[in-house]
């Protein structure tokens, strides 16, 4: 490095064994449920097409840069986001309260996998039920009973909250290459898979339904999009990349130095998006055949989806495979949710070991306040004293400062140091390419993203 203060912060450190694995890595922190539960739901709430265009649309022109910048700061620091953006700072010769963006992006992630866990572990008992064709013949009161049962029971939301944090403390703390590089060469392709499989199956199960579930998604109908749908397509393709929650951040600094910043970008959000379209593909035609809402809202995978596979020839296996599909899915999202929180940690001397136990079962702590606000504690509102917040349980309080106000302010603040603070000369450096396709990126990160994100932050303000 030309610097010496970059220079010295690129002290000895693990790197990925091979630039497929760490394009595997950070598209499955990228995917997770936001594609297979999230997508789904609010593409049938917005109206199928149009949205889908705009999400697209979206990705390309915010997501992709922000996504870019942030594996960009990753490598150039070598460390984890505070120390990272402390030395990246003064080597830009600005304050070192730039760290606080790290800490913040840290804050977030942590928020983030406490209640993650929770809604993740609701995937997990439903594997059991698919298998054991709880949902056959079961009518939609018995199948939303199961749902609302299952959030009722503290002890039951306990138990899977348990087991998957402990499914994510036990890859990361054994380590970068045998830890996180074996899980998600496994984890990923296995998803690719169930998804595929079940495309083919709604394909010869029931073409007219896949047809319309094509055309759905597919064919625009630009008269149902809103300037809600716009901001939540925004929104989404922002959130769905793992944008500013430092696990993309924190994967870069492992990220090794030949390795092209820009055409790994652009794996990692087509991958990701490729799972989300694939997710709609295989949710929708299963809808559609059985006559229900695509627009049913968080409920569809967990109430919708199983009156459907109770009803379908093969629903047992074909709904054991969604769950298994969802907990592979939620997994690798939160093994990458400890790793920067990790990495700090073990710069401070911890081992691995101990800095992963350490954050993950703080992590599971507070999440027992999102156990307990989905049912005994579902009436305490500790902001309901504040419009805004009346109605808010504590885990909707969690979501709400992660999604609408962290990210986006991370996100924010990370286009802005790598479009305005740091010297083009290296951001140049780092991305190794000074053509067209720089200066491309170099405009949507220095105006067109941090206009996307000021959008979202003032809608979500507002």
């Amino acid at each position: 490095m030309a610097d010496a203060a970059i220079g010295a912060v690129r002290q000895p450190h693990q790197t990925w064994s091979n630039w497929p694995t760490f394009i595997l890595a950070v598209a499955g922190s990228a995917v997770g449920l936001g594609n297979i539960w999230k997508f789904p739901y609010i593409t049938g709430e917005n109206g199928g097409g149009a949205f889908v265009i705009v999400y697209l649309a979206c990705i390309a022109i915010i997501g992709l840069p922000i996504l870019t910048a942030e594996i960009m700061l990753g490598r150039r620091g070598r460390m984890s986001p505070v120390n990272s953006m402390i030395a990246l700072a003064r080597d830009a010769n600005r304050s070192r309260y730039w760290g606080l963006l790290g800490v913040m992006m840290m804050l977030a992630a942590f928020l983030i996998l406490s209640f993650y866990s929770v809604i993740a572990g609701w995937a997990i008992p439903y594997v059991g039920q698919a298998l054991v064709g709880s949902f056959a013949d079961a009518t939609p009161d018995e199948i939303g009973g199961i749902f609302g049962g299952l959030l009722a029971s503290p002890w039951q939301l306990l138990l899977w909250h348990t087991v998957f944090m402990a499914l994510t403390v036990g890859v990361s703390g054994i380590g970068v290459k045998a830890g996180i590089e074996r899980a998600v060469t496994i984890l990923m392709p296995s998803l690719f898979i169930i998804l595929a499989v079940l495309i083919i199956y709604n394909m010869m199960a029931d073409a007219s339904s896949f047809d319309k579930a094509v055309k759905f998604m597919f064919n625009p109908d630009f008269s149902k999009l809103t300037s809600e749908a716009i901001l939540t397509a925004i929104g989404h393709a922002f959130f769905t990349l793992s944008i500013a929650g430092g696990a993309v951040f924190a994967y870069g600094s492992y990220l090794d130095s030949k390795a092209s910043i820009g055409v790994t970008s652009v794996a990692i959000a087509g991958i990701d998006t490729l799972v989300a379209l694939m997710a709609g593909l295989a949710i929708f035609p299963i809808v559609f055949a059985n006559g229900l809402e695509a627009g049913s809202g968080p409920g569809l995978v967990f109430v919708t989806l199983p009156i459907a596979f109770g009803q379908m020839p093969g629903g047992q296996i074909i709904g054991t495979l969604f769950f298994v599909m969802l907990v592979f899915a939620a997994w690798t999202s939160s093994i990458s949710m400890l790793e920067a929180i990790v990495e700090w940690l073990q710069e401070r001397g911890l081992s691995r070991g101990k800095a992963s136990a350490t954050v993950a079962g703080s992590a599971w702590l507070l999440g027992l306040t999102t156990v307990l606000s989905l049912n005994l504690w579902k009436g305490f509102h500790p902001l309901g004293f504040i419009e805004r917040f009346e109605g808010k349980t504590l885990f909707d309080l969690y979501d709400y400062l992660t999604a609408n106000i962290m990210l986006p302010l991370g996100a924010l603040l990370m286009a802005v140091f790598a479009g305005w603070i740091m010297t083009r000369a290296s951001t140049e450096e780092e991305l190794a390419t000074s053509g067209p396709i720089y200066r491309v990126w170099y405009f949507l990160i220095r105006y067109v993203a941090p206009i996307g994100i000021g959008a979202i932050f003032i809608a979500n303000l507002g």
